[in-house]
């Protein structure tokens, strides 16, 4: 299969390579293992970014943002994503999206199918390795975190009539430097995810422990469709 992870290895004993190790021997040579990579604070509109500097002054504020470093795939280490995401994105052989704020990174013999399309102005829709997550069926797998972090549900948030934004993010510009990127996408929001997914009907997903902890598997077709339909009632 291919499969999704989310994972917060805090309290499980379980080490990061340990578990991918496992994961991917479990999937055997046609499956494949994705998870997010993404990087937040490579951004001056992220409210991790805006966490970064606050109490610094405008002038400590604006020496911090032109001092960024621009996103680079091969080498810009993930933010808040965890170790199991970190120990995917730098194993050998490992590919990573384009995006500059919400890339993946995946091992695996669809890894590069998967992550080819990924332009700035589709964090997470249907042109995103989200969207050819969805088309291919994926599964996902959620180790010790809540609904809360279901990246996927975020697809949701293009399939009904979602509000637009600006960002702003650091990139490499053709010359090889640093330089700023603006664009609009959807205004992503996580904050009801867990009750979208404390209504689905998860008799559709298995369920049982690893290191101590809850570990949810479930197809990210129904959990995406389920997240629009509730989406589409409540917003």
């Amino acid at each position: 299969m291919t499969l999704l992870v989310h994972a917060s290895l805090h309290g499980t004993g379980l080490g990061a390579r340990t578990l991918r190790d496992a994961l991917l021997e479990v999937l055997g040579p046609d499956g494949t293992l994705v998870v997010p990579a993404f990087t937040a604070e490579n951004s001056d509109t992220s409210s991790a970014y805006l966490a970064r500097v606050r109490g610094m002054t405008p002038e400590q504020a604006a020496a911090f943002r032109a001092d960024m470093p621009a996103f680079d795939p091969a080498t810009t280490p993930s933010q808040g994503m965890g170790r199991l995401a970190e120990s995917v994105r730098t194993a050998a052989g490992a590919r990573r999206s384009a995006h500059p704020q919400t890339s993946f990174a995946a091992l695996g013999r669809r890894a590069a199918e998967l992550l080819a399309e990924h332009p700035l102005d589709c964090h997470l829709g249907e042109r995103s390795p989200l969207g050819a997550l969805y088309r291919a069926g994926a599964q996902v797998l959620m180790i010790n975190v809540g609904f809360a972090k279901c990246t996927a549900f975020h697809l949701a948030e293009y399939r009904v009539k979602s509000a637009v934004r600006t960002y702003r993010c650091v990139v490499t510009g053709p010359e090889g430097g640093s330089e700023w990127a603006e664009y609009t996408d959807v205004v992503l929001d996580d904050s009801d995810f867990e009750a979208v997914g404390a209504a689905f009907s998860w008799g559709v997903e298995r369920s049982g422990q690893l290191g101590g902890r809850t570990a949810r598997l479930f197809s990210i077709r129904k959990a995406v469709d389920h997240a629009k339909d509730w989406m589409t009632e409540k917003r």
